[in-house]
């Protein structure tokens, strides 16, 4: 079993397109219109096997944000650094101690995310 898409909750789909794309650096693999209205923006953050679905028809603009969907980093000041010239809220670093590091941010419908980064 792997876990390959994540589907998440848009009120606008093409202004969280453009967060995803421009603003926190996800591919965009498909934005396609099968019919019927229904639409499906299929995006992959880099380095991933597991894409995000926004959409219409696809699930509920209604639904509650989806919470604490984590990106792991290898370098988080970097990431945190990159997201904020462009344009992302992200909160500071958390240091959560043996390692791990910890870093938030959430898309304008309010699915949040965590950056995390595990020091080996």
């Amino acid at each position: 079993m792997r876990l390959e898409l994540v589907p998440l909750p848009s009120t606008d789909v093409d202004r969280s397109k453009a967060f995803y794309v421009d603003q926190v650096g996800f591919n965009l693999d498909h934005d396609i219109e099968p019919g019927n209205g229904m639409r499906v923006v299929q995006l992959t953050p880099p380095g991933s096997a597991c894409s995000i679905v926004i959409g219409v028809g696809i699930s509920d603009p209604t639904a509650a944000p989806v919470h604490g969907l984590h990106l792991v980093v290898d370098d988080l000041d970097t990431i945190r650094r990159m997201l904020l010239g462009r344009g992302v809220e992200v909160s500071g670093v958390s240091d959560m101690g043996g390692g791990v590091s910890y870093a938030y941010f959430s898309d304008p419908d309010g699915n949040s995310w965590a950056l995390q980064q595990i020091s080996r």
